[in-house]
């Protein structure tokens, strides 16, 4: 098992297989994204990959759960992505799931077959980043694509029986788009109606250009009570579109961990924002536990 550079998993991946079947992220440009700066993306040699998983094998063949790494490797070809999926069902007899990031244009690139075919291989769950539903902060951070497309490709790998896990960023519009950010994340995670929908809140990674927005005065970051105007005002605007989206708060760099199911949990999870608001600065994660 060799690994280039900085890794990154998913939270729900810590007690996975970690396999890097590919180097960095083939878009790169988000800008409040500090991931990937020197490691250009590029596919890793699949005989590489072939060999880490036959080492993987033999050392620990009960593996049940594996996470195809890095930043977006469903971008790869799917007959490379078959050759990697039945390497680690060989390699794994115990193998349940194998999950991916991706972005929607990934998925939008691979037809209905192909992603049928890798599903019947076991690739169970894609991790995206939403990051917002408003299309103007989807500009200015540069992701390179619009929310509508992201909702296709969303419901493109549903049809396919693969589960998605999407990923949106508290603070990420800034204080100036503040509420048309929150609001319309609300909407199109609505459309999307995920499986699971986690909510980080925005760290600026120095070196990033969205640091040196906020450093020239271009961006400003809300305040942690403004993130958690934003979080309820994305809960808010969630719908009965919803059918059963896990929805959870608990990764280190939000202010308040909450779990539930949006369509089950609305009013609760509302009703304990409300209420740390109230309490103030005391209910809050404080901010030297804060992580990325």
């Amino acid at each position: 098992m060799r690994y280039y550079g900085r890794v990154i998993r998913p939270p729900s991946e810590a007690d996975s297989y970690i396999l890097q079947a590919a180097y960095g992220c083939s878009h790169n440009r988000c800008t409040f994204c500090g991931t990937y700066p020197d490691k250009p993306f590029s596919m890793r040699p699949i005989e590489d990959v072939l060999e880490d998983i036959a080492l993987a094998g033999r050392r620990m063949p009960d593996t049940p759960r594996v996470f195809i790494a890095d930043g977006n490797a469903l971008v790869l070809p799917a007959e490379r992505l078959v050759t990697i999926l039945d390497a680690l069902g060989d390699a794994f007899p115990q193998l349940r799931r194998v999950g991916i990031y991706a972005s929607a244009r990934d998925i939008l690139e691979k037809s209905d077959e192909e992603l049928s075919i890798l599903k019947e291989k076991k690739l169970q769950i894609i991790y995206l980043g939403l990051e917002s539903g408003s299309d103007e902060v989807l500009r200015r951070i540069d992701k390179g694509i619009t929310s509508s497309e992201m909702v296709e490709g969303v419901c493109k790998a549903k049809r396919a029986g693969i589960r998605v896990s999407v990923i949106a960023l508290l603070g990420l519009g800034g204080v100036e788009l503040s509420a048309q950010h929150a609001a319309d994340t609300g909407r199109v995670v609505s459309e999307m109606d995920p499986h699971y929908l986690s909510m980080l809140t925005l760290m600026l990674v120095p070196g990033t250009p969205l640091h040196k927005q906020a450093n020239d005065g271009d961006f400003r970051l809300p305040s942690p009570e403004g993130m958690l105007t934003e979080l309820r005002t994305v809960i808010e605007n969630t719908d009965d579109r919803l059918s059963r989206c896990v929805f959870r708060t608990n990764h280190a760099s939000n202010y308040l961990p909450l779990a539930g199911v949006l369509s089950r949990d609305k009013a609760s999870l509302l009703a304990t924002i409300d209420e740390a608001q109230a309490r103030g600065p005391d209910a809050l994660r404080p901010e030297n536990w804060r992580a990325l």
